[in-house]
């Protein structure tokens, strides 16, 4: 029951998030912003019933936390964000790796999903990076940080989809916080990207913990 009210409150503070969405920043957004993710993070490190490494999971939910609030605190804290959201992608990349097949095989279905994760992010890079000026090393450092996650998402082959499914979601939010941060308005884009981002997180957390649920 802990853990599953570790969920609950997960989610309720995501949808208040949401809700609350267009009144913010508000005192306490920050707090409100950074618990869907820190419960998940909590639920991951105290999950003891769930498979191995739950530690290295908690460790890149809390990166992807501290991230969450900076990146509400202040504009000016977007480049100590950024290098936030790295660490938890080079943390989700590490576990993924642990938790690889002994041997990789790229089957059409796969091999196709890999390069079109590849394509993908060259792709965005190409049109994103000319708009971001001083941040290009940084942001080109980031993509081939989620990059990585997300490919070693799909070749680690979980017993179910969802941390694929997460990993996919995270790359969609990224995408388009980038986009309209540096490129064009996107309609709706906060409660798009965080909704991405949250379901994201929850697919990676989720599906790599359905043991513990």
């Amino acid at each position: 029951m802990p853990l599953r009210a570790l969920l609950y409150l997960s989610a309720a503070a995501s949808a208040a998030y949401l809700v609350t969405f267009q009144w913010q920043p508000f005192p306490a957004s920050a707090a409100l912003k950074g618990i869907p993710v820190g419960a998940l993070a909590l639920f991951a490190l105290l999950a003891r019933c769930a498979p191995h490494d739950t530690g290295l999971l908690a460790l890149g939910l809390a990166f992807s936390t501290v991230g969450d609030v900076l990146l509400d605190l202040d504009p000016q804290y977007f480049v100590f964000g950024l290098g936030a959201f790295l660490l938890a992608h080079i943390t989700y990349t590490c576990l993924f790796l642990r938790n690889r097949a002994a041997e990789i095989r790229l089957d059409p279905p796969l091999l196709a999903a890999v390069l079109l994760v590849l394509a993908y992010s060259a792709t965005l890079s190409a049109w994103i990076v000319p708009s971001v000026g001083g941040l290009a090393v940084p942001i080109v450092l980031y993509v081939c940080a989620i990059t990585a996650m997300v490919t070693t998402a799909l070749v680690a082959r979980f017993q179910k989809r969802w941390v694929a499914a997460g990993a996919v979601l995270f790359l969609i939010s990224d995408s388009l916080l980038a986009v309209n941060r540096f490129k064009t308005p996107v309609p709706l884009a906060g409660y798009f990207v965080w909704a991405t981002y949250y379901l994201g997180q929850c697919g990676i957390a989720l599906g790599y913990l359905d043991r513990a649920v």
